[in-house]
């Protein structure tokens, strides 16, 4: 019979009132257990009921005292089942109705104990019994596995199934809290399949249905754990187990790369795809948040191309079909990953990997210039072509809309010669067949702008004309102080000419593809490579007679630019553009004046194109 707690000494008055009152202080011989409950624990998930398999430990004493036997001195708890004959009378019904963790005090009359028999050399005849005990464990046959979920994440694609590969955290307890075994005083996930037999059958089922983060309570019966045999010395025979586990990730082997596109830019003209060259920022985290890299932290975007082996397999596949602009996150099981072995300190072995990136842009190696035509005035026929003189204003940025250079913020257009090799390839050729007023938008590959390199500097023309920096020896107080020693600062120059200044270094990022809006703001005609005149027509028949205009046989330089000017003041020739007349005509009477004597004979004079003929037939 279970007695309730507090009420010892209410079956002791009963009794009284049964058998009468004896003398005082004699309560007379004991008709049931007497049990006394002193220690209930606050919660109390079940009690022992007739049939249920029991584990328990406890010390058994007589009336004075002395000990008779104890569990504790054997070192190995008592099981068994309650309340079906195989315990004596007494210990079956004390036993009944007990919670885990509970602590009871039996008294047990020999009638319910050994009788009048008892058990030789150990119990006398006729012997009361007292019995401590603490109850450890409870199940019944009957029993299926106990889940209860702790906490859950919010987002939950998908989980486990039979076949996945697990990493999770536990703690592992007996049923009355006594731990046996933690993977994190190992520091380190215990990682398995589900469902393939390498787990003992509890685990296979209670790890069934959780999403990665998922935390769960799950108490194994022994049958389904280690059973009647235990597990070495932490894990009693006939122990129900108790595992709070943390599930950190899955996966499973014939996993592929799992994308979630969480932002697509409306336009997207074209997708990358593999041989493509992409810049891109990215997180890079574990499934259970921990951050493992970030380009972020590096201000600097992940360069790489795709589809050709220079990135793990899943990224190279992750990164296909992305659109510029997009954000994307891409999920990656480890066999597409680092594998089983992981990588450094950050990525442990059979690690799912989580990467959210963000694409700059990307390019072919064989992309041309891409040219939108925004604005085309109507009746244009004069376009631009290589050696024209040109004004334009520009905006120049990253795809990703970061601004880098404007003319808009300096006093009058960007002016150059195109096919001079004064500007980066793809802003002359997007240059190149416009009309006056026309307005574009150029998209330029990294291979006809500034490179794998990119380009540094603060003045406007960093954005589209061919500049490099490099070391060199300028005067205070244009130095800047510090780099390579006193004196020494960045020298902005045009490739194949010398420097001209010392500037600050920023501006564009290496293998960056830019984006322009250009409007040509007026053209001249220009002369072609090697030329700094040019006849409109056919010049005249007797060139050394007209220029000599005093007839004295020879042409001073007085001469010679009174002509060349009157040639070009009449629409008959012209100088090449964007030049100081006076220079540029300077230039062709010293290139004229072959014997530098301050005149042109007869013989001196000759066309250009009469010496490229002449060079023509030396080679030949």
């Amino acid at each position: 019979m279970a007695v309730a707690p507090g009420s010892r000494c209410v079956l002791l008055l009963l009794l009284l009132d049964v058998l009468g009152a004896p003398a005082l202080g004699d309560p007379g011989p004991l008709e049931d257990v007497v049990i006394d409950r002193y220690y209930i624990p606050k919660i109390c998930l079940r009690e022992a009921q007739m049939g249920d398999f029991i584990r328990y430990h406890y010390n058994g004493t007589f009336k004075d005292g002395k000990k008779f036997d104890s569990s504790y001195d054997r070192g190995a708890t008592v099981a068994g089942v309650v309340g079906v004959g195989r315990l004596i009378t007494g210990m079956d019904r004390g036993l009944q109705g007990m919670c885990v963790n509970e602590r009871r005090h039996l008294i047990v009359p020999p009638h319910l104990g050994y009788g009048s028999i008892g058990v030789a050399g150990l119990i006398p005849p006729d012997a009361t019994l007292y019995f401590d005990v603490v109850m450890l464990d409870i199940w019944n046959k009957n029993d299926k596995l106990q889940i209860t979920t702790l906490s859950k994440p919010e987002r939950c694609n998908r989980t486990v199934e039979n076949s996945d590969f697990v990493r999770y955290h536990y703690n592992g307890t007996l049923l009355d809290g006594t731990p046996f075994d933690s993977s994190y005083s190992k520091g380190s996930t215990y990682d398995t399949y589900v469902g393939t037999g390498w787990l003992i059958k509890g685990m296979d089922q209670g790890l069934l249905g959780m999403c990665a983060g998922e935390k769960r309570s799950i108490i194994i019966p022994p049958f389904l754990a280690y059973g009647e045999k235990g597990y070495g010395t932490v894990i009693p025979p006939q122990a129900s187990l108790v595992f709070s586990v943390l599930l950190v990730d899955f996966h499973n082997p014939k996993d592929g790369v799992f994308l979630e596109h969480l932002e697509v830019p409306e336009s997207c003209k074209r997708r990358a795809v593999t041989g493509d060259f992409v810049r891109y920022h990215y997180n890079g985290t574990l499934m259970d948040g921990t951050l493992f890299d970030s380009s972020y932290s590096r201000n600097q975007t992940y360069n790489t191309y795709i589809g050709k082996g220079y990135i793990i397999p899943g990224m190279d596949q992750g990164l296909q079909g992305v659109c510029m602009g997009e954000q994307r996150r891409v999920v990656i099981p480890p066999h597409l990953a680092y594998g089983e072995n992981g990588a450094g300190d950050k990525i442990p072995g059979s690690a799912v990997l989580i990467f959210d990136v963000h694409i700059i842009d990307f390019h072919n190696p064989a992309d041309p210039v891409e040219i939108e035509t925004v604005f085309r005035p109507e009746g244009c026929n004069v376009t631009t072509r290589n050696r024209d003189f040109v004004r334009y204003h520009y905006n120049c940025s990253l795809l990703d809309g970061t601004r880098l250079f404007s003319s808009h913020d300096y006093e009058k257009p960007q002016e150059v010669t195109l096919g001079a090799n004064k500007v980066i390839e793809g802003l002359n050729s997007g240059l190149l067949h416009m009309c006056t007023g026309e307005r574009r938008v150029l998209i330029v590959p990294p291979h006809l702008g500034h490179g794998e390199s990119g380009g540094r500097g603060v003045v406007a023309d960093v954005c589209n004309a061919k500049w490099v920096v490099q070391p060199c020896w300028a005067p205070s107080p244009l130095a800047l102080p510090g780099l390579w020693g006193s004196g020494l600062g960045l020298c902005l120059a045009l490739r194949g000419a010398g420097a001209f200044a010392v500037f600050p270094a920023r501006g564009v990022p290496g293998s960056a593809v830019l984006r322009f809006e250009v409007e040509l703001i007026s053209m001249e005609e220009g002369v072609p490579e090697g030329y700094l005149f040019i006849w409109h027509g056919e010049p005249p028949v007797n060139l050394y007679e007209q220029m000599d205009l005093d007839k004295d046989g020879g042409i001073p330089a007085e001469e010679f630019s009174t002509f060349i000017k009157t040639q070009v003041a009449e629409k008959k020739g012209r100088l090449m553009p964007s030049s100081d007349p006076e220079k540029v005509i300077a230039d062709m009477f010293r290139n004229q004046d072959r014997n530098q004597d301050g005149k042109i004979t007869p013989d001196e004079l000759k066309l250009k194109s009469d010496e490229d003929q002449e060079k023509i037939h030396e080679e030949l």
